[in-house]
């Protein structure tokens, strides 16, 4: 365009040298020729004039058609700059909106995380209203005198039931005085220096021999078993134990005891279990017994005589009597001793079937 501009400028300074350089010429003319030249010179006027006018429009024009072109430029500029700015704009709008995508998955998976949440409160708190209602019913039936005397009534039943099932047991295995007996009484196999029980090791004050379902508890565990030993005595003492394992065994699942050495029931091949001990115990460790680990593997102690080592049994009779102790304890009753094992069990026996075992 400027080029354009230039180019016109030229042009008119071109026709100004000419009209200078015509002006300077002198020409004579005769008077006759006057007239014609005169009439010539006007047209030229005129003819200069219109060419005059019509350069002066078409510079007009030019003038109109650049400074239009250079709006039409300007313009062209503004709105690349614009499509620039529009590009920009939509890439971040085209941002804004994968965002937008990620915010509503998360605030819609917050949603359903909190609806769940909410139906586990209500479910929760509809629970809990039926557990506060059924406790204030609870609460009434038992308020005032009527409501303790109807549990003391129900206490009753459930002892004089479990009185009669304790009283099976007494009948299945009964633990009856033979007099004029001359064997032991029970497993002499514990030590004297036993922290529970008797510590002076005194039998009970009865002289006869104790006996369940008829048979005797005779044989010594400390001894070792040799050639000569009767074998019939063993094996009558393995039965007497199986049977006070298995009445054990039934009394606390009547009473609803929880055995702190459990017993794995076979007749005559009973074992009970020991949770405390990681290694196999000596005669030295009977007196040091501790309360079984959930966490531990338990250890199973034969109630009869295995092999020539009399150790395990020993041990074994002395949990089975602390399971006796644990029963005699839950009703009130202090143990007689840890040598005791068929007195102690028909002490258990008697407390449970007598009548101040109902109102205990």
């Amino acid at each position: 365009m400027e080029s354009k501009k230039k180019s016109i400028e030229e042009k008119n300074n071109n026709n100004n040298n000419n009209n200078r350089l015509e002006d300077e010429k002198v020409k004579i003319i005769k008077w006759e020729d006057f007239q014609h030249e005169l009439a010539r010179l006007s047209s030229l006027s005129s003819a200069i004039n219109e060419a005059n006018n019509s350069k002066s429009s078409i510079q007009h024009k030019l003038n109109s058609r650049l400074q239009l072109e250079a709006e039409s430029l300007s313009w062209s500029n503004e709105l690349d700059e614009m499509r620039e700015k529009l590009e920009a704009r939509k890439l971040v709008m085209g941002n804004m909106s994968m965002n937008l995508k990620v915010v509503q998955e998360k605030a819609k998976k917050q949603e359903e995380q909190l609806n769940s949440e909410i139906r586990s409160l209500l479910m929760a708190g509809t629970s809990l209203s039926v557990a506060s209602r059924n406790l204030q019913e609870e609460n009434n039936s038992l308020a005032g005198e009527k409501g303790y005397v109807r549990l003391k009534n129900a206490q009753k039943l459930l002892r004089m039931r479990q009185q009669y099932m304790v009283f099976q047991i007494s009948l299945l295995y009964p633990v009856k005085v033979v007099t004029g007996h001359t064997y032991d009484q029970e497993l002499e196999s514990l030590s004297t220096s036993s922290k529970s029980g008797n510590p002076s090791g005194q039998k009970p004050v009865d002289a006869g021999s104790l006996t369940i379902s008829g048979l005797h508890l005779t044989v010594l565990p400390f001894k070792k078993i040799s050639f000569f030993t009767d074998k019939k005595e063993v094996q009558t003492s393995a039965t007497a134990l199986g049977y006070v394992a298995h009445a054990v065994s039934l009394i606390a699942f009547y009473l609803e005891i929880p055995l702190r050495y459990p017993l794995r029931l076979g007749g005559s091949r009973t074992y009970i279990c020991d949770y405390a001990p990681s290694v196999e115990p000596t005669s030295s460790d009977f007196t040091s017994i501790s309360l079984p680990s959930s966490t531990s593997k338990p250890m199973e102690f034969p109630l009869f005589l295995e092999g020539q080592d009399t150790t395990r049994s020993a041990y074994a009779v002395f949990l089975l009597n602390k399971d006796l102790e644990q029963l005699l304890n839950f009703i009130g009753v202090e143990s007689l001793g840890p040598r005791h094992v068929l007195a102690n069990l028909k002490e258990l026996l008697n407390n449970i079937l007598s009548p101040e075992y109902i109102n205990l």
